[in-house]
């Protein structure tokens, strides 16, 4: 079988080549928030909804779906995480998520980091979709991504 060329045609995907690269340490923090109504934080807090304990379910969702960023994510490298931790927190008008993903390999692991946000906030939404219609996602970002040789 030929050897693929490296370029990227217009309209046609390939993933990057990273094979050259050095093994580094890697690491990556990414937030975002839900932005709901005071009585849904009050369930939330008080621990009143059907479906359970929202923070503690949408913090293991969160770290689920930042091991599996490349299962979906089509051009995203699998990784092998070393950690990821997810943190919510009640606000004044919402829950706020963070994250940080670490590894050791040669690509970063921002996307880990971002789909464990995008992840924890949809559960939440999920969790509390029956109570409240006017949720909103918003304020995802890459906080702050590292490198540093072995």
């Amino acid at each position: 079988m030929s050897e693929l060329s490296h370029t990227n045609d217009k309209g046609k995907a390939n993933m990057v080549d990273v094979g050259s690269k050095p093994d580094q340490v890697r690491t990556a923090s990414a937030q975002g928030r839900i932005f709901m109504k005071k009585e849904t934080l009050r369930l939330i807090k008080e621990n009143q909804l059907k479906k359970g304990d929202v923070l503690t379910i949408a913090e293991v969702a969160g770290i689920q779906g930042g091991k599996k960023a490349s299962e979906l994510i089509p051009l995203c490298h699998p990784l092998q995480i070393t950690k990821l931790d997810v943190k919510t927190e009640l606000n004044e008008d919402s829950v706020s998520v963070k994250s940080f993903a670490k590894c050791i390999g040669k690509t970063g692991i921002e996307m880990e980091a971002l789909t464990a946000v995008h992840i924890a906030l949809l559960t939440i939404y999920d969790m509390c979709k029956a109570v409240d219609k006017e949720m909103e996602i918003g304020e995802i970002k890459l906080i702050e991504k590292n490198k540093s040789d072995l």
